[in-house]
């Protein structure tokens, strides 16, 4: 028994792991993933299946399963490390906050590679496995294979749990078609919202959306998304957003990026978005107290028309307003409220400019 611990313990621990990233990428398919193009948001599923298929090799063949996990493992954990420099985000704080995952990760190696070598000590001393036809095989199906059956059916369980909390709310999303210039009559506010094109989720040939600063840079010459000189090692402010943002440059009916400043449209404020914020077509009903980083809301908002388009990448839009000097708010169409660097540009962080009516 003493012998056999580790092996308990590794399995514990990866079948903990599995279904772990099993709640978290079932989650983002959800939340961020769902209405875009097929398979798209299956790939937030990826981590869940190279665990489970992890798993399923450990438990069948623990020294190999032990030096994968090892070394997907240190690989995945030097790709998260080099992000975060990437990024400038890279600290001893972050460094130790991913320690719990890599870690355990290369605990769990270390016990699927002493549970080989007691199964090589095992048939070294003369044990053999159970074939058909010997006494053991009258064991129950679901006792023989006890490890893989939780191995695939925690993970299960979890998959299910979580589609049967999200998608009543991914299916009965309101989606009109119309992806031109909006008025939207808010929680307390009306605004026009800008049409497709330029001041709305304009994608960039990189895959992804324009920064906060670059939305901010837009009219410092040269008018564009190119280099800013005098801003290499400075981010844009909030003034900046005001005076030579991109939606400063957008025509009447919002369709075209002029040359000269229009003064016509603008960057929403935090509290603007909040207060647009929709469910099943009509307004949320929510408030935002200017902190938290949830807004307070009669209904729960959902990613749907007129506010937001479905069937696109983001689900954050950026505001007008900053955090501090190096970032900026953005607001989820769920309600969360944020703060993200400013010179970060994704598929997720999307903008719409708005105008009075």
């Amino acid at each position: 028994m003493k012998r056999r611990l580790p092996g308990y313990i590794a399995t514990g621990l990866v079948i903990l792991t599995t279904s772990l990233w099993t709640l978290w990428g079932t989650a983002e398919m959800y939340y961020e993933g769902w209405g875009l193009p097929f398979p798209s948001p299956l790939a937030y599923l990826i981590p869940a299946v190279t665990c489970l298929a992890l798993t399923l090799t450990a438990l069948t063949w623990p020294r190999l399963g032990g030096w994968l996990i090892l070394l997907i493992g240190g690989a995945f954990t030097a790709w998260w490390w080099r992000l975060a420099v990437t990024r400038g985000q890279f600290s001893l704080e972050r460094v130790l906050s991913t320690f719990p995952a890599s870690g355990l990760l290369f605990l769990t190696g270390v016990l699927f590679l002493l549970e080989g070598r007691h199964r090589r000590q095992r048939l070294a001393e003369g044990w053999t496995p159970p074939r058909r036809g010997d006494a053991m095989e009258w064991r129950p199906y679901l006792r023989r294979n006890l490890r893989y059956v939780l191995a695939v059916g925690f993970p299960l369980l979890v998959a299910l749990g979580v589609s049967a909390y999200y998608a009543p709310l991914v299916l009965t999303r309101v989606d009109d078609g119309d992806r031109g210039a909006r008025l939207i009559e808010g929680h307390g506010v009306a605004l026009v919202w800008a049409p497709k094109g330029p001041g709305w989720n304009w994608k960039q040939p990189w895959g992804g959306y324009p920064s906060w600063d670059m939305l901010a840079l837009y009219g410092v010459p040269p008018v564009g998304f190119g280099e800013k000189p005098g801003y290499e090692a400075r981010h844009a402010s909030a003034n900046d957003m005001a005076m030579t943002g991109l939606c400063r440059y957008l025509s009447e009916d919002g369709t075209t990026l002029m040359a000269e400043r229009q003064d016509i449209w603008r960057m929403p404020t935090a509290e603007e978005i909040v207060r647009s914020l929709v469910r099943g077509g009509e307004n949320a009903g929510c408030t935002w107290d200017g902190e938290s980083e949830k807004a307070l809301c009669e209904r729960s908002p959902n990613k749907e028309t007129p506010l937001w388009a479905p069937d696109e990448a983001p689900i954050y839009y950026w505001s007008a307003d900053e955090y501090d000097e190096g970032e900026a708010y953005y607001v989820s169409y769920n309600g969360r409220v944020s703060w993200q660097p400013k010179d970060w540009g994704n598929p997720r962080h999307g903008y719409r400019c708005v105008r009075e009516p």
